[in-house]
């Protein structure tokens, strides 16, 4: 259903000469009136510790101890002259000076655990909680404070009854994503927490379902306090909320930051361009290390953020348009959308931001921070006008969990594996002439841009040519593709005098060691599901889409169609090679042993892209395979290790993995609105009853 109404939408634009024309909906500030390139970029700084603390029974070494809370705050998103944002962020307890969004950079060092109380702030100045900024379902399986269970006794972390949007203290759990970290520490999403607020209704639930915490004596109402190995490589990591059923909700109001872990030496061994920013560096400090945020956002005339608050949106309906029962009447959420595009584009909290850059070498972090949205990324320089003219390439070095084994040179429809002796390597055709670096929701990777022999005054512009719709893989339809004036369009740099001597390694130069295989010894398949509705038929009628009485899905042979997609869920595969949908609460059906190495073969029976993520375990691309055709490999800056992986409409995308730390945690698709309704499964590392609770075996 819901592609026969985007379809039409699109016929509608093309016929009228249009199809990018009209800027992805949403928010009654256009975005087309929002000016470009004048406000600076934000390069968040480092987050201040609150001190150390002793480990091992106060017996062992100190480790960097940290208090962050989130909270509410006001912040110029949009250039000067409009409205400010009120928007969520983390910073150091106490110090408003650090507030920002995105979130100051937790630096953490290789080999050196790192401790945080996370502190649920979201109070006013009285004490009282704070409500929520955006609407929040009330009627999928989410955080429900309130208790109010569609099914069973009242408890927490259940399906509620109210339509409303929810307007109650907020739960939060903080996830380090891509943390190698003990289940206690992970923020699952069952772990949350409320603030500790004077008004919390009589009945409420202050804790989730698996709330816990690394310091089991903190007592402190509103906290909770985890610890982090940080036994990885270096690698870019980024934090943010993952509270059950809402995490959409919490995470587009703001809270979200890099967690980088370095190593020194390594840095120097390579060359790479440095420094980033640290705690007292002097005002004017020049950065050649930078982490780039990207997200879509929509705003509202008075500055405020823009998220739809009913299921009509989806549909390009106004919600009168739409007449069909909602849950709990019915299996259709009235306020979750299956997926939201935005219209502005938004990189550390400003919109199309300007960095002045020197002609020399920059290492920027790239993660795509976006709902849903696949980001497909290019720099060209740009003329007067903003017509491209010539592109400048990505060296990419690292992805999600560190380095690979070659630094990949990308442009438009090209990429480059170098060598490493200063030689070029040899170019060979990307998987369709269309794909740039392609960046899934949380992924990030860790790239070299060469500025070097630009002249001054050059303007160099990040362009995204990824759908403003479902990504399903290339070709994109070109109706679908980024409005150029609006979403195709991310930052820009512009190119000065050269200020000091450039030190860092030309990317041609740099050498990478070879990723030994994982082997796996146990095969096991999962599938990526869509549903439709179970019960509601509809068929459109003068321009609305109206329940159809008495006729039942899937057949719907009282007339109309099944309304939907209602939800995507992950599950398993069955003995015929269909896919086997299972939601949040059925019993683990993924058990890996303690210890054990396992591939994991994800069959996507949908027609979208999926971006996967399994808490834990940092795995390697195997690769993908067409159902009923031959494998083919990952792309080449998919080959070291990572935390998330692309798994594509109709084939099976294969990954490998150690699991060595026992306990319960999530895998997940990271469109965040997928997640929060039913997208994520709990799995098992060791044995059940011991490792994990016996009751979700």
């Amino acid at each position: 259903m819901w592609r026969f109404l985007t379809a039409l939408v699109a016929a509608a634009c093309l016929a009228a000469g249009q199809a990018w024309a009209v800027p992805v909906s949403g928010g009654s500030l256009d975005p087309t009136t929002i000016p470009k390139y004048v406000t600076d970029l934000i390069i968040p700084p480092e987050m201040p510790a609150a001190g150390t603390v002793k480990t091992g029974g106060n017996k062992g070494p100190k480790i960097p101890y940290y208090e962050i809370e989130m909270v509410q705050f006001e912040q110029q998103i949009l250039p000067p002259g409009l409205p400010v944002t009120t928007v969520w962020s983390y910073g150091a307890r106490g110090k408003p000076q650090t507030r920002n969004y995105p979130a100051f950079t937790v630096e953490n060092r290789v080999g050196t655990p790192t401790r945080v109380k996370w502190v649920n702030g979201l109070v006013d100045a009285s004490g009282n909680y704070l409500p929520h900024l955006l609407p929040v379902d009330q009627t999928v399986h989410w955080a429900n404070p309130p208790q109010d269970c569609k099914d069973g006794p009242p408890r927490p972390d259940c399906d509620g009854v109210s339509q409303d949007p929810y307007d109650g203290p907020v739960p939060i759990v903080t996830h380090v994503h891509g943390a190698h970290v003990g289940p206690e520490s992970d923020g699952y999403p069952e772990a949350w927490f409320l603030p500790n607020a004077k008004n919390i209704p009589a009945g409420y639930a202050r804790h989730g379902t698996r709330f816990g915490q690394f310091d089991t004596t903190n007592a402190e109402p509103g906290t909770a306090v985890f610890q982090y190995p940080n036994d990885q490589p270096d690698t870019t990591l980024w934090y943010h909320d993952h509270a059950l059923g809402m995490t959409r909700s919490n995470v587009y109001a703001g809270p979200a930051g890099f967690w980088l872990l370095r190593s020194e030496s390594a840095d120097k061994k390579l060359g790479l361009p440095a420094p980033a920013p640290k705690i007292g560096d002097k005002p004017g400090t020049r950065y050649y290390e930078i982490p780039l945020a990207i997200q879509d956002r929509s705003f509202n005339a008075n500055g405020s953020l823009f998220y739809p608050d009913n299921r009509a949106f989806f549909e390009g309906l106004d919600p009168s348009q739409l007449q069909i029962d909602y849950a709990p009447d019915s299996d259709v959420a009235p306020i979750w959308n299956p997926e939201v595009f935005f219209n502005t584009m938004v990189v550390n909290g400003r919109t199309w931001p300007r960095l002045n850059v020197e002609p020399r070498r920059y290492r920027f972090r790239l993660l795509n921070g976006c709902d849903a949205r696949a980001l497909n990324l290019s720099l060209w320089v740009v003329d007067a006008s903003g017509n491209k003219r010539s592109e400048v390439p990505f060296y990419v070095f690292a992805n999600e969990s560190g380095l690979l084994s070659k630094v990949v040179k990308v442009t438009t429809g090209s990429v480059e594996l170098l060598p490493g002796n200063g030689r070029p390597g040899v170019p060979t055709p990307a998987k369709h002439p269309a794909e740039a670096l392609l960046m899934g929701n949380a992924e990030r990777v860790d790239v070299i841009v060469d500025f070097t022999g630009l002249a001054q005054g050059s303007v160099v512009r990040m362009f995204n040519t990824g759908p403003d719709s479902p990504f399903g893989g290339f070709p994109i339809d070109p109706a679908d593709v980024a409005d150029p004036g609006t979403t195709g369009q991310v930052m820009q740099f512009v190119v000065g005098n050269l200020l000091g001597p450039d030190n860092s390694t030309p990317p041609q130069k740099i050498t990478l060691q070879p990723i030994a295989p994982l082997v796996p010894t146990v095969t096991r398949q999962v599938s990526l599901n869509e549903l439709e509705s179970a019960v509601v038929c509809v068929e459109e009628l003068n321009g609305e889409l109206v329940q159809v009485p008495g006729s039942t899905p899937p057949d719907c042979t009282g007339g109309g169609f099944p309304f939907g997609p209602t939800q995507a869920l992950l599950g398993t595969v069955a003995s015929d090679g269909s896919g086997v949908a299972l939601r949040w609460d059925a019993a683990i059906s993924e058990n890996p042993q303690l210890g054990s190495t396992e591939m994991w073969e994800i069959y996507n029976f949908t027609v979208d892209a999926h971006p996967i993520h399994l808490h834990l375990v940092n795995f390697q691309v195997v690769n993908r395979e067409p159902l009923g055709g031959a494998p083919y490999p990952p792309e080449p800056w998919e080959t070291g290790f990572k935390d998330t992986v692309i798994a594509y409409p109709g084939e099976i995308t294969r990954i490998r993995a150690r699991f060595d730390i026992p306990g319960l945690y999530v895998w997940h698709c990271h469109i965040i609105e997928h997640e929060d309704n039913e997208m994520m499964r709990p799995y098992c590392v060791g044995t059940p009853g011991v490792d994990c609770p016996a009751g979700l075996f």
